[in-house]
C-alpha cells in the first residue's frame, strides 16, 4: 500500500469521524438546555413542561449514541458525560421536589459517573426549592428537603473512588457539603424568626384580651 492510499484512508476515516462530533456537539448543548429549562419548570411547579422537556433532552441523548457509536474515544471525550450529568441532575431534582422514587441511571440511560456528580448538583437544586418556601414564609417540607440534602451527602461520602472513574465526585461532595451546611444554618434562623414571631404575636393577643 502507497502512501497516497494510506492519505485517502485516513482522511475518509476522520472525516467521518469530525462530521460525527458536528452532528453529536449542537444536540449535547441542545440537550443541556432543556435541561436547565427543565429544572426552572420544576421549581414553578409546572411538572408536565418539566417532563416534555426532559423527554426532548432524552431524544436527543439517544441521538448522541447514535452518532458515535463507531466513535467511542469521541463518545467519552466528555461534552456526552456533561450532557448526561445534567439530564441526571434535571431528573433526580424533578423527583425530588415532587417526592417521587428516584430514577437509576439504567433507567435514565446514563453512566454513572454522570449521574452521580447529577445526583450532587440535585442538592443545589434542593437548597433553591428551600430558599424559595422560606421567602413564602412556608417552612413545611423544608426539614424533609433538607434531610434528603444530607442523605445524598452521606452516600456520596461513602464512594471513595479514584476521580478517574468518578468524574472528579470528590470535588462535587465538597461543594454538596458547603451547601448542606449553609442550607441548615439558614433554615435554622428562619424556623427561629418564626417561633419569634408566633411567641410575640401570642403575647400581644394576650396582652390585648387583658386590656
Amino acid at each position: 500500500m502507497d502512501l497516497e492510499t494510506v492519505g485517502q484512508a485516513a482522511r475518509r476515516y476522520l472525516e467521518q469521524k469530525h462530521a460525527a462530533r458536528e452532528r453529536a456537539l449542537p444536540k449535547s448543548r441542545a440537550a443541556i438546555r432543556c435541561c436547565a429549562n427543565s429544572i426552572r419548570a420544576s421549581h414553578r411547579q409546572d411538572f408536565s413542561s418539566a417532563a416534555q422537556l426532559l423527554q426532548q433532552a432524552e431524544g436527543l441523548l439517544a441521538e448522541m449514541r447514535a452518532d458515535l457509536r463507531d466513535h467511542l474515544d469521541i463518545y467519552y471525550a466528555g461534552f456526552v458525560e456533561d450532557a448526561q450529568k445534567e439530564f441526571a441532575e434535571a431528573s433526580l431534582t424533578c423527583a425530588f421536589i415532587q417526592q417521587q422514587p428516584l430514577p437509576l441511571p439504567d433507567a435514565l440511560r446514563v453512566e454513572w459517573a454522570p449521574y452521580l456528580n447529577g445526583l450532587g448538583e440535585a442538592v443545589g437544586e434542593l437548597r433553591r426549592s428551600i430558599l424559595d418556601r422560606m421567602r413564602q414564609g412556608k417552612l413545611e417540607g423544608c426539614e424533609q428537603l433538607l434531610q434528603q440534602m444530607d442523605d445524598v451527602y452521606l452516600l456520596l461520602t461513602t464512594l471513595d473512588f479514584p476521580d478517574a472513574i468518578t468524574g472528579n465526585l470528590r470535588r462535587t461532595t465538597d461543594s454538596v457539603r458547603g451547601i448542606l451546611e449553609k442550607t441548615r444554618g439558614d433554615l435554622a434562623v428562619a424556623a427561629r424568626q418564626t417561633q419569634l414571631a408566633e411567641t410575640m404575636a401570642r403575647l400581644e393577643t394576650r396582652l390585648s384580651a387583658e386590656h
